[in-house]
C-alpha cells in the first residue's frame, strides 16, 4: 500500500513538473526556484529521582527530530518530511518509534485555484467536524494522505474537495476520508462594504472496514457527518453559528457481559452533534467575545480503538476557556468532554461557555495615566450533559474566574497582576464533588538598557483539596537579542513538600536558536491550543536546537 502512495506521489509530481516547464516554456522564462528548510530536535538525558518516582525510560534517553524541505518555483511547490524518535521522549505516544519519511507533497496553486497530492494538512469551519494539523507540542500529526482540490470564485464562492487516509502515528492509516467545504460571500455578491455575510458548510464521509462481528450485527463502514455554518461582520461586531452533526459512532456496550443484562446489544450507535455560536465586539479600546458550546459524542477517532487518545483524533475541540501560560494556573487546564464510554467515567458529553472581555484605558486618562493600562477579564463554565440528546446541565465540570491588569509605570518596568479562581471535577461530572483553587501571579519585567532586561514571575495557589498550597518563582535574565538565562522553582508546601526546579540557557543567531536546561518536571499536562495531553513525572537534561533555512 505505502508504494503505491508513494508512486501516486511522484506520478504526480512527473506530470505537475511537466505542466510547470511547459507553461514556463510558453512564457520563455526560467527559474530554478527556491529551496527552504527547517530542522528541530528536542533531546532528553533522564535521571533517576527517587523523591518523584519519575519515569525513566530504557537507555535514559530520548530524542524527538523533524527535518522539514520544501521547493517553490512560481505556482509549484513540493516538499518533504523527514521524522526520527530515537526513541520518542517521555509523555509522547510511543506509536511514534523510529525513522520515516511521513509527509510528501506536490502541488499548483494559481490565482484561484489550487490542487495538491500526497500530504496535506486541511480544516472545515472551525474544525468540530473535521481537521488535520500538526502540532510537536503534543506529538499530533493527522496529515492526509490523498488529493486535495480547491477553486475560488472572485471571492464570492469558494469550494475544497479532499480525500485521502489520515496518519496515525508513524504510518497512514488504512481509514479513508472524503469530504467538501463550500463558502458563499452573499456581501461580496450583493457588493456590501461595511458587512459581510456568509453562509458555509461542509459534509465528510468516513469509511473504515469493520471487525467480523461488527458485520454480523449489522453496523455500517461509514460514517457521514456534516455541518452548516453562519458568518457575519458588521462595524466591529461579529457572528458565528455552527451546527455539526458527526454521524453515527458505535461503542462497547458495558451491560454486554453483566448477567443481569442478558438482553443487551454487545454495540450502541451513538449519534455526535454540536452546536457552537460566538458573538463579540471589537473597537475603541474594548473587546468583547461570547462563546456557547454544546458537545455531545463528538469523540472522533482516525482508527476504533487506537492505543494513542490524544493523537488518534479527526477533529479539534479545543477548551474555550483561558490559556495560561503561568506554572501553577496551568496545573489543572480544562480538557473538553467529547463523550466516553470506555472510561469508568462514562458521559455523553458537555455544555457551557466563556465571556472574554478587554479594555485598554488611554493614555492621559485617570486609570490609564501617563502610560495607559490594559485590563482583561475571563469567565468560563462547563457543565455534564444530564440526559442525552436534551440540553439541561448535569454536574459541573470546570469552572473559572479571571482577571489580569497590564500596566506600563516607566519607559522600564511593567507588570502584570493575575488572579484566577478555579474549580473543576475530578470525577469528571460523574458526582458532585468539586475541588477550587485560587491563583495569584505577579509578572514584573524591567529594562535596564535596550537590550539587557529580566522578567521575575512570583506565584502562589491556595486550596484546601488535592495537594493544598503551591508556591512558584521564575526569573529570567535577557541579554538581547542572543543570550538568555533562567531559574524556576515550583513548590508545594502544603502536602507532599517537593521542589520542581529548572534552570537553563538558550542562544540565538540568525534563524538558530539552541537551549539547555535541567530540571524537575511535575506529572500534568502539556496544553497547545486548547488540546492537553498527560506527561508523567521526570528528572533530566533538555537540549533544544531549532533553525530554518
Amino acid at each position: 500500500m505505502m508504494d503505491f502512495r508513494l508512486f501516486t506521489a511522484v506520478a504526480a509530481a512527473f506530470v505537475l513538473s511537466a505542466t510547470v516547464f511547459a507553461e514556463e516554456n510558453r512564457q520563455k522564462e526560467r527559474s530554478w526556484g527556491s529551496v527552504s528548510g527547517s530542522f528541530e530536535t528536542n533531546t532528553n538525558a533522564y535521571m533517576d529521582d527517587a523523591k518523584t518516582g519519575a519515569t525513566v525510560p530504557e537507555g535514559h534517553f530520548g530524542s524527538n527530530n523533524y527535518l522539514k524541505v520544501d521547493y517553490n518555483n512560481r505556482r509549484f511547490s513540493a516538499g518533504v518530511q523527514l521524522e526520527a524518535y530515537a526513541p520518542v521522549a517521555v509523555g509522547f505516544p510511543n506509536i511514534l518509534s523510529g525513522a520515516a519519511l511521513t509527509n510528501y507533497y506536490v502541488a499548483w496553486t494559481d490565482e484561484d485555484f489550487s490542487v495538491t497530492a500526497g500530504t496535506f494538512y486541511e480544516q472545515f469551519g472551525s474544525g468540530l467536524l473535521f481537521r488535520s494539523w500538526e502540532d510537536r507540542a503534543l506529538g499530533l500529526n493527522n496529515s492526509v494522505m490523498g488529493a486535495r482540490v480547491a477553486y475560488n470564485f472572485r471571492d464570492i464562492v469558494a469550494v475544497k474537495a479532499l480525500w485521502g487516509m489520515p496518519r496515525y502515528g508513524m504510518k497512514f492509516s488504512d481509514t479513508q476520508v472524503r469530504g467538501a467545504d463550500a463558502s458563499f460571500a452573499i456581501s461580496n455578491l450583493i457588493g456590501w462594504e461595511r458587512v459581510y455575510l456568509a453562509l458555509e458548510g461542509s459534509v465528510l464521509d468516513r469509511y473504515e472496514k469493520l471487525t467480523a462481528d461488527m458485520e454480523a450485527e449489522g453496523l455500517k463502514p461509514n460514517r457521514l457527518g456534516w455541518s452548516a455554518r453562519l458568518n457575519m461582520d458588521i462595524d466591529g461586531f461579529f457572528l458565528r453559528g455552527e451546527y455539526v452533526s458527526s454521524g453515527k459512532k458505535y461503542w462497547s456496550n458495558p451491560l454486554y457481559e453483566d448477567p443481569e443484562h442478558y438482553d443487551a446489544d454487545p454495540y450502541l450507535a451513538k449519534k455526535g452533534n454540536a452546536q457552537l455560536v460566538e458573538l463579540g465586539y471589537t473597537g475603541r479600546g474594548l473587546g468583547v467575545s461570547v462563546s456557547l458550546r454544546r458537545l455531545e459524542w463528538m469523540d472522533s477517532k482516525i482508527v476504533t480503538g487506537g492505543n494513542a487518545p490524544e493523537v488518534n483524533v479527526l477533529n479539534y475541540v479545543p477548551a474555550l476557556s483561558t490559556q495560561y501560560t503561568y506554572m501553577l494556573a496551568n496545573l489543572h487546564p480544562y480538557s473538553p468532554r467529547t463523550g466516553d464510554m470506555s472510561s469508568r467515567f462514562t458521559n455523553s458529553g458537555e455544555m457551557g461557555g466563556q465571556i472574554d472581555v478587554f479594555y485598554n484605558f488611554r493614555r492621559g486618562t485617570v486609570l490609564g495615566g501617563k502610560r495607559g493600562m490594559r485590563i482583561h477579564a475571563n469567565f468560563s463554565t462547563y457543565y455534564a450533559i444530564a440526559k442525552d440528546g436534551g440540553f439541561q446541565p448535569g454536574n459541573l465540570l470546570f469552572r473559572d474566574l479571571s482577571i489580569d491588569f497590564e500596566k506600563q509605570w516607566t519607559k522600564e518596568f511593567k507588570s502584570t497582576l493575575m488572579w484566577s479562581m478555579q474549580e473543576y471535577n475530578p470525577s469528571y461530572g460523574a458526582n458532585r464533588s468539586t475541588m477550587l483553587q485560587n491563583i495569584f501571579v505577579a509578572d514584573l519585567l524591567y529594562k535596564y538598557t535596550p537590550s539587557f532586561s529580566t522578567r521575575l514571575e512570583l506565584q502562589y495557589l491556595t486550596t484546601r483539596e488535592d495537594k493544598k498550597d503551591w508556591m512558584a518563582a521564575l526569573l529570567e535574565v535577557n541579554f538581547a537579542p542572543s543570550w538568555s538565562i533562567y531559574v524556576s522553582d515550583m513548590w508545594n508546601h502544603g502536602s507532599t513538600r517537593l521542589h520542581y526546579y529548572n534552570g537553563g540557557v538558550s542562544y540565538t543567531r540568525s534563524r538558530t536558536r539552541v537551549a539547555l536546561g535541567y530540571g524537575r518536571f511535575k506529572d500534568g499536562y502539556i496544553c497547545s491550543g486548547g488540546v492537553c495531553r498527560t506527561v508523567p513525572a521526570y528528572t533530566g537534561f533538555n537540549l533544544t536546537v531549532t533553525t530554518s533555512f
